[in-house]
């Protein structure tokens, strides 16, 4: 199954950052950013299936953003971030992107996960 994904955790609270809204791009060729979908984490602060049903995982740059200044002005914390983009390349028969997200108000990380 073809799939992006990511679980992002908030590692001041050490608890899933819920209620997250996510947007997953894709670059097209002139450079542009064309709109996949967006999303919300769930309780577990995942969003399990960011490409669309119909989507071609096709290879090409891709750009996660995660909007965590509503996630922390909720929580009434300042944050440095209020935008956290994770632009990531595909290749040719690659079937599944995890993109976690390990968050405090003043830095992130991220990585490839499985």
């Amino acid at each position: 199954m073809k799939r992006i994904s990511t679980h992002i955790l908030d590692i001041v609270t050490g608890k899933p950052a819920t209620d997250l809204p996510v947007r997953l791009e894709k670059q097209d060729a002139a450079g542009d950013w064309e709109l996949l979908t967006s999303a919300r984490t769930d309780q577990d602060g995942r969003c399990l299936q960011l490409l669309p049903d119909g989507e071609d995982f096709s290879a090409g740059v891709y750009r996660l953003s995660f909007e965590t200044g509503s996630y922390y002005a909720a929580r009434q914390i300042a944050t440095l971030y209020p935008v956290v983009e994770v632009n990531f390349q595909a290749r040719d028969g690659d079937l599944h992107f995890h993109i976690p997200l390990l968050l405090s108000p003043n830095g992130y990380t991220t990585y490839r996960g499985s």
